[in-house]
């Protein structure tokens, strides 16, 4: 049975959920299904089969910081001024109309900054997931698409996990809040209907035996998992600025550069000449260097080559910046062992993205 292609729809229609999130499940299904609502809109990342990543877009920092805070709780070492810095960084300091997911790059900042592990993000993304398809599953009418290409195409994964265990978390989730809820309302109207002596100001305690909620993150996993990562948070929780070396002739370009990359995350140094920024990048040893391919005296290629023969700079991230996107430009750059491409002219989430794909 084909599951695929799911088209847009330009209206409105009734929709079933479960169906769609059945398609996706295939092992052949890698992209993004995005479903919209006069309420909100909803991206569910796939990746053969498997959940990466979910949000939900009226709600996306609000649900992050829940979580976190719940699942920071088993982490002794976890700063509480964080929410603070993610707030200055990720809320205020990027464009979020530009970028489609600010809140995946937030927890690829924590686990660089080593305020989480890569086992914790996982088990952070997997409450996320439950709470976001837990709304998913109640809508009614919408509209959707699925497109083979996403934002987190090369980013960091920390999780690859099973819908259908989602799903059923969830519709647990959702069942338990209302087992709650009706049971609040029994013991208030119990507690009215109940006559109370007046040396009794409160209602009896435990007479009603509590429900187990069965998504809270296991502190056992939690602890036995990253006993590692909390002692190096133990050591420091200072937060890193990285170190951004761009190069280009075009002030322009280099303006933009600087724009877009936040001063509250990055430290960008521009320069517009080679032969300068070559001693300068020995001098600095940035984190990350974007590199013009056209610029006079010496360019791209060359500079580059001549970095990946210095003992300091055989792994340093090295970013060819460019208008050409031939496939020989491309195979130039693998031969002087280039780390990425970037294709101008590039936007706020172009750029961020592909930094974010070697600082992390």
């Amino acid at each position: 049975m084909k599951t695929l292609p799911i088209s847009r729809y330009r209206f409105y229609q009734k929709l079933q959920p479960l169906s769609l999130l059945t398609k996706i499940s295939n092992k052949s299904v890698t992209g993004c299904l995005q479903v919209f609502s006069t309420t909100g809109s909803w991206s569910i990342y796939i990746e053969s089969g498997k959940l990466t990543y979910g949000c939900y877009s009226d709600r996306v920092f609000e649900m992050l910081y829940k979580n976190l805070q719940r699942l920071s709780q088993h982490i002794p070492a976890f700063p509480k001024g964080i929410y603070e810095q993610l707030r200055a960084i990720f809320e205020t300091g990027i464009d979020n109309e530009a970028i489609p997911n600010p809140d995946y790059l937030a927890i690829c900042w924590l686990v660089n900054q080593k305020y989480l592990s890569p086992t914790q993000a996982g088990i952070l993304i997997e409450q996320l997931a439950i709470e976001v398809l837990e709304s998913f599953l109640k809508l009614q009418e919408g509209s959707y698409e699925f497109t083979h290409e996403s934002f987190l195409d090369d980013m960091p994964k920390f999780c690859h996990l099973n819908l259908r265990s989602l799903v059923e978390k969830s519709q647990k989730r959702a069942s338990y809040r209302k087992n709650t809820q009706s049971q609040s309302q029994e013991q208030r109207s119990q507690f009215l209907r109940e006559p109370q002596p007046k040396s009794q100001q409160l209602p009896r305690q435990n007479r009603y035996k509590p429900i187990e909620n069965p998504n809270s993150a296991s502190p056992r996993d939690v602890h036995i998992a990253d006993k590692s990562i909390q002692q190096n948070n133990q050591q420091s929780t200072e937060k890193k600025l990285y170190k951004i070396f761009c190069i280009d002739d075009s002030p322009t370009v280099l303006n933009a550069m600087k724009s877009f990359l936040d001063e509250q995350m990055f430290s960008v140094i521009a320069v517009n000449e080679p032969l300068k920024a070559l001693m300068q990048i020995l001098r600095t040893k940035p984190d990350v260097i974007l590199l013009d391919i056209e610029m006079p005296n010496l360019d791209g290629y060359e500079l580059c080559s001549l970095l990946r023969k210095h003992s300091s700079f055989k792994n340093t991230p090295v970013i060819m910046v460019t208008g050409r996107t031939g496939l020989i430009d491309r195979a130039k750059a693998k031969i002087v062992r280039a780390s990425g491409y970037l294709t101008k002219p590039f936007t706020q989430a172009d750029l961020l993205k592909t930094v974010f794909q070697h600082i992390v």
